[in-house]
């Protein structure tokens, strides 16, 4: 084979062994013989084979997983709580060189800090303050990670299992909870429909006319049973009603 040929071929593998194309969420850190030189942008790039490499960095948001962890409140109480991460890299070189396995050294940081604040507050607080103790951990977190290139966007407590009789006992005082609820609304209710029994007994009272036309409503919707007698032992005049002073 021509030597020239050999050699164009030769030049042509060894120009699209070095090309890389790097898209535009992502960053590519290039070494030469294993030191840093330098990050590569977004776009159609070319890097000498053998002697240069590339490590590529999502610079995007990454969401990890915080493994079920078992703590014990401040009451005293055994729960397993489990929760979720939302970092993302500023600075790709510092991710890269300063710690090895970035997304591991997040996971172990934010198991320990949801141990450690979930540790010191009582089950209540927990159940009722997530976001709080979301920001709490967050504020543990990015404290390394800041030293690492990475901002902690957010970290949220995702699922909480308590113990069943645990779980039974709340259910129990919820439940007592929405019965005394209850029994307060219907005594309310019933001092309401008192009150107004009373006024309308008085108004009642008062006035004879109003007397006669309880009666015939009375009367009208017992009258709406077709298979009920209505019976009068006595009549109407004979009905109590309250006597008025001749005026002067």
């Amino acid at each position: 084979m021509n030597p020239i040929v050999l050699f164009s071929i030769v030049f042509v593998v060894f120009l699209l062994l070095g090309i890389r194309v790097v898209f535009e969420y992502k960053r590519a850190l290039k070494f030469r013989f294993g030191k840093y030189v330098k990050t590569l942008q977004p776009g159609f790039r070319w890097i000498i084979p053998v002697v240069e490499t590339i490590q590529v960095v999502d610079i995007r948001v990454i969401t990890i997983n915080i493994v079920s962890q078992e703590v014990m409140t401040e009451d005293n109480v055994p729960c397993s709580i489990d929760g979720v991460v939302f970092f993302k890299i500023n600075d790709p070189e510092k991710a890269v060189l300063e710690v090895e396995e970035y997304k591991f050294a997040i996971s172990q940081l934010a198991q320990a800090a949801l141990r450690d604040v979930c540790g010191k507050v009582e089950l209540d607080t927990i159940l009722s303050k997530r976001e709080e103790m979301g920001k709490n951990i967050k504020a543990i977190v990015e404290i390394e990670t800041k030293e690492w290139g990475i901002d902690i966007n957010d970290v949220k407590i995702k699922d909480i299992q308590l113990p069943e009789n645990m779980r039974r006992m709340m259910a129990n005082q919820a439940e007592a909870e929405r019965s005394r609820r209850a029994r307060i609304i219907l005594a309310e209710a019933e001092e309401q429909a008192a009150n107004k029994l009373y006024e309308a007994g008085k108004i009642i009272d008062e006035s004879p006319s109003a007397i006669k036309l309880r009666l015939y409503q009375t009367l009208s919707n017992i009258a709406a049973e077709k298979n009920s007698t209505i019976l009068f032992p006595f009549p109407e005049e004979v009905l109590p009603r309250r006597r008025r002073k001749d005026k002067d």
